[in-house]
């Protein structure tokens, strides 16, 4: 392991690729994967349409794969994705004046292009070999493999960062990452953590405006608010075994297509799945032992007002902002694997019974040198 610095703490850069498809985030933190010493630099680095659309075409043959297949999709997928990485990091480096040699690990999330937690397979896409020989610094991956392969469901991932944030919160509280898919972790009194995905985050909406916009996103929640919701539509596509079943449990990305959206305007389309996240949100209370005293919102979900709305419609409880509570809501993915990365070296837990399922505490990771 690298030196410990005079904080004793190490300077490591989180790198992650969120299911919403749009860009590579890359922050700078200072852990010694107990503790958060404080937050550095960060940046977005944006995917073309291009590179979208290439993984977007990784995502339907990851789906029709067999199970130790490679599809060549994949295997563009995978260079496109690697090379952004590479650019991610290269300008987190130079835009801010860090030397390379201070930073101890690059926590490489990678894609997920299939997350089939039931058939033990979880995969996330990304050439950490490469990673490590082109930035020369060391990378730490497959963060939630070994969790799936002893029996858990591999997500949600960031609880155990999002409980080390939330020291200084009331609780319990409640911390919602609304990404492609939204998941919640609960933090009780005693710092208990519970976790889980709750359902739908912003994969639906992004590709519903996509297919009749051309825009990947809906941008301030304007379609949407153009737009009524179809209440029929919404308590059917509710209407899932799912929303019932008991945590810990995740989801793919694209484990919420529906049918029923077929007859519905853009317009309302944008409406009724934007509420069919909320609510699907909502119904996590259901799975809580206490009603938190705060809602923490992050991930890009938290960017449309209109999903917002519809969150405080149906929560009775104050809701607030990632930035609300003094973090950066855009990169606390990143920020987790780069926590996540020191915790995997020093082989402490990257996850729980109680917020994967898995059968034990489960150290994880896989550290590649340049």
């Amino acid at each position: 392991m690298p030196e410990l610095n005079q904080d004793g703490v190490l300077k490591v850069i989180g790198l992650m690729s969120g299911t919403s498809l749009d860009g590579v985030d890359a922050a700078v933190l200072e852990t010694d994967g107990e503790t958060v010493a404080r937050s550095g630099p960060a940046l977005t680095r944006p995917y073309s349409a291009q590179e979208r659309a290439i993984l977007r075409m990784a995502l339907e043959a990851a789906r029709e794969a067999a199970q130790d297949a490679r599809p060549p999709e994949i295997a563009a997928a995978e260079r496109v994705l690697t090379e952004a990485h590479i650019e991610a990091v290269e300008a987190l480096l130079k835009e801010n004046g860090l030397a390379r040699g201070d930073i101890a690990y690059l926590g490489f999330h990678g894609q997920t292009v299939l997350h089939r937690p039931k058939e033990r397979r979880t995969w996330q896409i990304g050439d950490a070999v490469g990673l490590a020989r082109s930035s020369r610094i060391p990378v730490v991956n497959e963060f939630r493999l070994a969790d799936v392969e002893a029996g858990g469901q591999g997500a949600p991932f960031v609880p155990l960062y999002h409980a080390v944030l939330t020291r200084s919160v009331k609780r319990p509280v409640a911390v919602v990452n609304i990404g492609g898919v939204a998941n919640l972790t609960y933090v009780g009194e005693d710092g208990n953590l519970i976790a889980f995905d709750t359902g739908p985050g912003n994969a639906p909406i992004d590709d519903w405006a996509l297919k009749h916009t051309g825009e990947p996103v809906d941008r301030d929640g304007r379609l949407a608010r153009a737009g009524a919701v179809n209440e029929s539509v919404l308590a059917a596509m509710l209407d899932n075994e799912f929303f019932v079943a008991r945590p810990p449990k995740s989801l793919d990305r694209l484990d919420f297509a529906s049918d029923k959206m077929s007859r519905l305007s853009p317009k309302d389309g944008a409406a009724t799945l934007t509420a069919f996240t909320a609510a699907s949100i909502a119904r996590a209370c259901a799975h809580l032992p206490k009603a938190p005293f705060i809602w923490i919102v992050c991930g890009g979900g938290r960017h449309n007002p209109v999903l917002m709305d519809e969150l405080k419609k149906r929560i009775a409880a104050k809701i607030v902002t990632a930035e609300d509570v003094g973090w950066r809501g855009d990169f606390l993915e990143a920020e987790a694997f780069a926590y996540l990365a020191v915790r995997s070296v020093k082989g402490l837990p990257l996850s729980l019974p109680s917020t994967t399922g898995v059968p034990h505490p489960m150290p994880g990771g896989r550290l590649h040198e340049p």
